[in-house]
């Protein structure tokens, strides 16, 4: 090769001259290039959800359907889950304990708890592995982060459809006919998933970051049972006891218990307004909106983050 030719060669490998002196991002700005994997703008990423939501849907129900699939009743533990934890929680609480005295229509009061709390429980712990859980996925495809925390909450919304029918028939068998209240249901339900979401995408960042989370949350979970008046009334623990102010404050404005309590409210006769607390529908709006966006805009913040080393 001539030595004109290599001085050709050398000259076209180079960067034109008007490039000297500018920084990758610069450059990359220049020349229209863009990051991969870059978050997008929160606009565009809800649009991109928007986009998806027939994968999501789809995600939840291939889920619900695999959960069981090894198990020979299948699809029964759905139910059969919740109705045993109930049962337990009915002999040691309700008979051992003794918290059922003073509670009229103690087993839908308890079935009516633990199906609700569930719901609560199933969507925060799928939530804390939603990304840790399914890195495969994470970084085999290109998709909204956020399709994962929102499927796995979907389908425990689904799973919960099939307690509800069950619970429905508990309630008949004890007398409670069905009411115009028992149309509060939906919007309970429907704020309550909305503050899960919010809540499990919290946990998604968290233990994508930090997988031991996973196996911190039973004890987590199983405190926060405790504090939501599953299994007890919290009026009739509290009645005359001296308890600091702030104490009663966080029980009464504990979302678990505000969700419980509307159901309550919603589908049990004796379950009357004066053992709600005060304003208790703005407070279950109050914590769907704040968890649901708090939520959603901090895994957002984090969407180029996951599934990398």
């Amino acid at each position: 090769m001539s030595e004109t030719t290599h001085d050709s060669a050398v000259a076209m490998s180079a960067p034109p001259a008007s490039d000297e002196g500018l920084t990758a991002a610069q450059r990359a700005q220049k020349y229209g290039l863009s990051q991969s994997g870059a978050r997008p703008g929160l606009p565009e990423y809800v649009q991109q959800l928007w986009a998806r939501r027939h994968f999501i849907s789809a995600f939840a129900s291939a889920k619900l359907t695999a959960q069981y699939s090894q198990a020979k009743l299948g699809q029964v533990w759905q139910v059969a889950t919740p109705l045993l934890n109930a049962l337990v929680y009915y002999l040691i609480f309700g008979l051992l304990i003794g918290t059922r005295k003073g509670v009229p229509d103690f087993v839908p009061f308890l079935v009516t708890g633990v199906f609700i709390f569930t719901f609560t429980q199933s969507s925060v712990m799928a939530g804390t592995r939603a990304i840790s859980g399914n890195l495969g996925l994470v970084r085999a495809l290109h998709f909204p982060r956020a399709c994962l925390p929102i499927s796995f909450c979907l389908m425990q919304l689904q799973q919960l459809f099939f307690s509800m029918g069950v619970l429905v028939l508990i309630l008949l068998g004890f007398g409670q006919l069905p009411t115009w209240s028992w149309l509060l249901v939906i919007p309970a339900l429907a704020l309550q998933f909305v503050f899960n979401t919010g809540l499990a995408m919290v946990m998604a960042r968290l233990g994508s970051k930090t997988p031991d989370l996973a196996q911190l949350m039973p004890f987590i979970m199983r405190t926060w049972m405790y504090a939501s008046g599953v299994m007890f009334s919290i009026d009739l623990i509290l009645k005359g006891k001296h308890v600091p102010a702030f104490v009663e404050v966080l029980l009464n404005a504990n979302p678990a218990a505000i969700y419980i309590d509307l159901m309550r409210f919603a589908l049990i006769d004796s379950f009357t307004a004066n053992q709600l607390p005060p304003h208790v529908w703005a407070f279950a709006g109050g914590w769907a909106l704040v968890m649901g966006v708090l939520g959603f805009v901090y895994f957002w913040k984090a969407e180029e983050r996951y599934g990398r080393g």
